[in-house]
């Protein structure tokens, strides 16, 4: 094996070794989601080199010099405020959901016109609508896989794709650059409400109201890995965590649950809530989980202890959505009452409302540098926020 070029990667914390290994250009990451602005450089230098052959005494120096960047990443204070940058008119029936590519110049919106559209964030103009489902499109996700570029599958190879959930029971993925179907996953007997690939992009899992959830392969379509079966009422959200080995659940019976990836065992019951969970997520480390109710509250729990950090108080309605911001600093919440609120992890504070909507805001997201927002709502707009 020979070290060809590092890289950096900011969220979460990491470093992308190319090297070159039986004549292929091959890449794997460091994942350094423990990093924080006290860690000792020199030791997790020596840490790393202990376990990484590739990097040698004369790279040394090189990945120092990306520990301290990424350091000073990490303690960069964030105290932006959003504004809104532009309001797009996106389907002709209300949306049900919004997502980012990657590097956010992209989004994808699902629709009750049966139909997914991906638009130019810049722009605002429409590249491509995805075709084929029988049924309203509820939800929607970009595969934007990181590490391993010398994956066998040629879909995770060749393609970024778009993965879709429908209320037709199936789930459908879709090339972004032809915006052609490549497959359909069948398997649910309920409407799929929510999916997530994992960080590689050789998973999916799809959340049911059949009370399920279920893992895909994604490069051949089929679920051979685990039906996840617990939770008492239909599931509302599912997500990968940032290594893959976790996936935890939202469900209409107003818990969560957090499962083990490989085994599919299911590892805690997160409780608190008096009402519907509605949706669930990670951090980008992998290390919170945030849940949002329909009894108009979030909450932050630890996801190495599962118990309940903070409690997010000041929506006056059912809150659809939730997620970190890639530095996990701030959570970002959806609701029925209009509104969109960016809240302190730390203390739980609201710190600012996004106010113009004039219907219930159903989802929201943060891009990867965690400089924009986007939320839709049912008054039929995506608004874009800086």
């Amino acid at each position: 094996m020979k070290l060809k070029r590092l890289h950096i990667r900011y969220y979460p914390p990491g470093i992308f070794l190319d090297y070159e290994k039986g004549g292929q250009l091959r890449t794997k990451s460091i994942d350094l989601l423990n990093l924080t602005p006290d860690t000792d450089v020199n030791e997790l230098l020596s840490d790393i080199r202990a376990a990484e052959p590739l990097i040698t005494s004369s790279c040394a120096e090189q990945v120092k010099a990306l520990i301290c960047k990424l350091q000073e990443k990490v303690s960069q204070k964030d105290d932006r405020k959003f504004y809104l940058f532009r309001a797009l008119q996106a389907h002709i029936l209300p949306l049900t959901n919004v997502a980012f590519n990657k590097s956010g110049s992209s989004f994808i919106t699902g629709s009750y016109d049966r139909t997914c559209k991906i638009w130019d964030t810049a722009s605002g103009e429409e590249l491509h609508t995805l075709e084929g489902h029988r049924n309203v499109v509820y939800a929607i996700a970009f595969n934007n896989p990181y590490g391993e570029k010398h994956s066998q599958s040629p879909l995770c190879l060749f393609l970024t794709l778009v993965a879709t959930g429908s209320m037709d029971t199936m789930a459908k993925l879709w090339d972004v650059e032809s915006g052609k179907e490549v497959s359909t996953l069948a398997g649910h007997f309920a409407e799929i409400i929510s999916l997530s690939f994992n960080t590689t992009g050789d998973r999916l899992v799809t959340g049911s109201f059949d009370h399920t959830a279920i893992l895909w392969d994604v490069s051949t379509g089929r679920s051979v890995f685990h039906v996840l079966t617990g939770h008492r009422g239909e599931i509302s959200c599912v997500q990968f965590n940032w290594d893959c080995s976790l996936i935890a659940t939202a469900s209409l019976d107003k818990t969560c649950k957090v499962w083990d990836a490989d085994s599919g065992q299911c590892l805690a019951t997160l409780l608190g809530h008096n009402d519907e969970v509605l949706d669930v997520c990670f951090n980008y480390t992998g290390q919170l989980i945030a849940t949002a109710s329909a009894d108009g509250t979030s909450r932050v729990f630890s996801a190495e202890t599962f118990q309940c950090l903070c409690q997010l108080e000041g929506h006056k309605g059912e809150i659809s959505k939730v997620c970190f911001n890639p530095q996990g600093s701030r959570v970002l919440t959806a609701s029925v009452d209009k509104t969109a609120r960016v809240w302190c992890v730390n203390t739980g504070a609201c710190l600012q409302a996004l106010e113009g909507h004039s219907d219930e805001i159903f989802s929201c997201a943060f891009n990867y540098e965690g400089d924009t927002i986007i939320t839709g709502s049912k008054d039929n707009t995506c608004r874009i926020w800086h």
